[in-house]
């Protein structure tokens, strides 16, 4: 068994996050791709007009965008993030995600594990 636990993109798990439609998503890290302690690591496509409902975050989450524009609101703020742009929301922070470009857009996300799971 190899040290290295290598997840390719091809053989990445999809999995449909909750509230999220116009998006596809799967798995790099974590539950279903592999165990880790602390995380897991996901990326998410977000078709125009794509959208994460606003919902409070399960536990802390940081979002990065790879390519395209996405537009996340949280606690009335909102800003629009572009190619290597990121955020860090807190746990509990209602927030929402929208591709509002004629574009399609990728998200990195990494959301820390509960307690219970580390």
């Amino acid at each position: 068994m190899s040290a290295l636990r290598v997840t390719r993109l091809d053989q990445a798990p999809p999995y449909q996050p909750p509230s999220h439609h116009g998006v596809g998503a799967l798995r790099l890290q974590g539950h279903e791709a592999g165990p880790t302690t602390r995380f897991w690591t996901g990326l998410s496509y977000y078709l125009p007009d794509g959208a994460a409902d606003a919902t409070p975050t399960v536990e802390e989450t940081v979002y990065v965008v790879l390519d395209g524009e996405l537009v996340v609101t949280a606690d009335g703020e909102e800003a629009t993030l572009r190619a290597h742009d990121s955020v860090h929301l807190a746990k509990g922070q209602v927030r929402s995600v929208e591709n509002r470009s004629r574009r399609p857009a990728t998200l990195l996300v990494t959301v820390a594990l509960p307690h219970e799971e580390t």
